[in-house]
């Protein structure tokens, strides 16, 4: 039976222009990401050395990416588009939870935040 282990990817933040509201488009605002990936994580548990691991150095850095530089309508679109991302950075991940949360919403006396959290396997061929 194969190990499905957990790598915790927490507080990435980044400040983005996805939003249904033109302004959102414009001016923009900060959101933050968290991720689980799932991966045998055994090999490395073992031998601790680095190249045996995933490098999650990538994951972060093409997450901020996302967010800076795409623009969506929908948070769900973004955090769709980080899962998929997350799961093209290494073919051991095989199911990825994808957290978004929009700091600052836009919404008339709410200081709350708003979060879509999303799962996504990797298909098997």
């Amino acid at each position: 039976m194969d190990t499905l282990d957990a790598l915790h990817l927490t507080a990435i933040r980044a400040y983005g222009y996805t939003g249904a509201l033109p302004e959102e488009n414009v001016l923009g605002q900060w959101f933050e990401a968290d991720l689980t990936l799932y991966l045998d994580l055994s090999r490395p548990c073992q031998s601790d050395h680095l190249p045996d691991t995933h490098n999650y150095c990538t994951v972060v850095e093409r997450t901020q990416r996302i967010i800076r530089e795409q623009r969506f309508a929908l948070i769900e679109r973004l955090a769709g588009e980080i899962a998929q991302e997350a799961l093209a950075t290494d073919g051991r991940i095989r199911r990825v939870r994808v957290k978004v949360t929009k700091l600052t919403p836009p919404i008339p006396d709410f200081s709350g935040q708003v979060a879509v959290e999303i799962t996504r396997d990797r298909m098997q061929p």
